[in-house]
């Protein structure tokens, strides 16, 4: 098996612990910064290996300042130095790099017909562009939130809400990952508004910046909502109606399926008081079995069978949903998201059960 990913990284030990567990022999691991610079490492490297599993590039920061600078010069921008620990920058022109990188490695698959993919890149590229990827659920009969459409600014999404009669969005960068830069945006009859987010405002010599983290920041100011709008919305925005989440006590809850072979099998309620209940931001994982009933189980499993569906070439795929009164929404699919150390479905853990069905 070859995977194409940073050694070390979390990804890489939890899936070579499964093949150990399943007495296989590990993994080779081919560099993203590498295969970046010599593409022809992959043909290479697939013609002694067997599956090839395609991790993200994130955890390398030298891979992802090659995408963001190959982007660049495909929008042809000036080049961008590496950015800031946390920094949102330019994510519509890393994306153009990661596009393209996607598609040279499709290229190179078309050459290796016999080579088995565990998600093919087309479908990769698909889910990482966050808006193209809920239009295309939508397209397949999977049930979405309400698409706004993309936000060109602060005064465009103020035009957005009176069109669309709303005063509570999410706003979703188009490429961004799990919970980075995403907003909760409400407002009320009275002017006053409210912009909940990961993404922190830094104001510097007159430029605005935007830095991850995982304190969750609130802004009520007008002037300091929209230059966090506007500094999204030039990476690329979207906005969709706001769904209300169950409850749990005093915190509320969405839930990630991770699907393998098509078919749901881990499932995983994610429990927080805030409105991004991503678990990376140190929110608690719940027993999605203890909190939903019957109608609302076979919902959630109805959707996610369905969205995998949607992608028929992903071996393993995540998807997030919002289930109440036994109807589920999908909120969004990821090609990665099938981090979730320990948890268990039918004794196996994420890797192993998608070795043990490949």
């Amino acid at each position: 098996m070859l995977l194409l990913a940073t050694q070390g990284s979390k990804r890489v030990r939890l899936l070579q612990a499964a093949r150990a567990q399943l007495r296989l022999p590990p993994a080779q691991v081919l560099e993203w910064r590498d295969w970046l610079r010599q593409p022809a490492l992959l043909e290479d490297s697939l013609r002694q290996t067997g599956p090839l599993k395609i991790e993200p590039p994130g955890d390398d920061p030298a891979a992802h300042l090659l995408l963001l600078q190959a982007g660049c010069r495909l929008l042809d921008r000036p080049l961008l130095s590496a950015p800031a620990h946390g920094e949102l920058l330019a994510m519509d022109a890393w994306f153009a790099g990661f596009s393209n990188a996607m598609a040279s490695l499709a290229a190179q698959l078309a050459d290796l017909p016999q080579t088995r993919v565990f998600n093919a890149p087309a479908e990769i590229c698909l889910m990482t562009d966050k808006l193209a990827c809920q239009r295309h659920l939508a397209a397949h009969g999977v049930p979405i939130p309400a698409l706004l459409g993309p936000v060109e600014s602060y005064e465009h999404l103020q035009s957005l809400l009176h069109e669309h009669q709303l005063d509570r969005v999410y706003l979703k960068p188009r490429y961004g990952s799990s919970a980075s830069g995403v907003v909760a945006y409400r407002r009320n009859k009275a002017g006053r508004q409210q912009a909940t987010t990961s993404a922190a405002l830094h104001r510097t010599e007159g430029a605005t910046r935007l830095m991850n983290s995982k304190r969750m920041a609130r802004y009520e100011s007008e002037h300091d909502i929209a230059a966090l709008v506007d500094a999204l919305a030039a990476q690329e925005l979207y906005a969709e109606a706001w769904l209300n989440k169950p409850r749990c006590g005093d915190s509320h809850y969405d839930l990630r399926v991770v699907t393998v072979a098509g078919r749901p099998a881990h499932r995983v309620a994610r429990i927080g008081a805030q409105m991004m209940t991503n678990l990376h931001l140190d929110n608690r994982r719940g027993d999605a079995a203890g909190l939903l009933n019957a109608a609302d189980m076979a919902a959630l499993e109805a959707a996610s069978a369905q969205a995998a569906r949607a992608f028929p070439h992903s071996h393993v795929t995540g998807y997030d949903l919002v289930v109440r009164h036994g109807q589920a929404h999908v909120l969004e699919a990821n090609a990665f998201g099938d981090l979730l150390p320990g948890l268990l479905w039918q004794g196996e853990d994420t890797y192993a059960a998608q070795l043990i069905h490949v």
